[in-house]
């Protein structure tokens, strides 16, 4: 599974309220500002743009674009660091302020039910869509999962 298929897989509603909570500022503090607005093909990066973009970003994510899939996955999670190393923490995965080595051996981490058990422990704590999109994130960088975790309704 790719990052798109993340995407692609949670739906466009979820996306559009992920795109929501990308901070211009975090964008800036952790440098990738200028990268990501030429990624999204806007003249102007600011909220409303981000808002309006979501139909073509979809298009995209569609095309398989990885790249902007994996920019627009950095600008999202970017701004939840505290979602992120609460998630890393309550597995167990070493890290260092939200950023785990690459080459980290996962399996002993990503035990089965993982995905349920992290989206049972934090359901209250964040909005669901950046929970389940930041699971299935991992999911993909870590793993080999073949589909993205949804909970059953």
């Amino acid at each position: 599974m790719t990052i798109s298929d993340v995407f692609l897989q949670l739906g466009e509603e979820r996306l559009r309220q992920l795109v929501r909570g990308i901070s211009i500022g975090k964008l800036r503090t952790y440098q990738i500002y200028e990268r990501f607005k030429i990624r999204t093909h806007l003249a102007k990066l600011n909220t409303e743009n981000l808002r309006n973009a979501v139909p073509r970003f979809w298009q995209r994510l569609s095309a398989q674009d990885a790249e902007f899939a994996t920019d627009l996955a950095q600008a999202i999670l970017i701004a939840h660091m505290e979602m992120i190393v609460a998630v890393l923490d309550f597995l167990e995965i070493p890290n260092q302020g939200g950023f785990f080595e690459k080459e980290i051996e996962a399996s002993k981490y990503l035990t089965e039910g993982w995905q349920a058990r992290t989206f049972e422990k934090f359901k209250a704590d964040y909005p669901e869509a950046l929970l389940l999109f930041y699971i299935n994130h991992l999911g993909c960088e870590l793993g080999s999962e073949p589909k993205a975790f949804l909970p059953a309704a």
